[in-house]
């Protein structure tokens, strides 16, 4: 019998999945390029990685029923997080670079048509 997931991990999943509109590999390349300051990536890439990027890239490879409460708790300071900068933008909104990339560094590419 397959295992049920509790109704507040589904809505934490389902705003999670919102809030991130980037692939694990566009997320996984990002945080590579922003990690090494250029386009060239580090020698050991994964060790460069921001930690809350790393546990998003891992959480977007995941299904439901293999989330941890640390995964859940991620999900949900993540999204959070993306719903609060997007509803106080600075003036430029999405050609403001430093506000982008802090969405982007946790999965949110506030120009990526939806």
């Amino acid at each position: 019998m397959a295992d049920r997931i509790p109704a507040e991990v589904e809505t934490v999943w389902d705003e999670f999945h919102q809030a991130v509109n980037m692939t694990s590999q566009e997320l996984r390349t990002w945080l590579l390029t922003e990690a090494s300051g250029e386009v060239a990536f580090p020698a050991d890439p994964d060790m460069a990685l921001p930690d809350v990027g790393r546990r998003v890239v891992r959480i977007l490879g995941k299904r439901k029923v293999d989330l941890t409460g640390d995964d859940t708790e991620i999900m949900r300071e993540v999204a959070d997080f993306v719903s609060g900068r997007l509803a106080d933008p600075p003036p430029g909104g999405g050609s403001d670079e430093h506000w982008r990339h802090e969405l982007m560094t946790v999965g949110h590419d506030p120009l990526k048509p939806t």
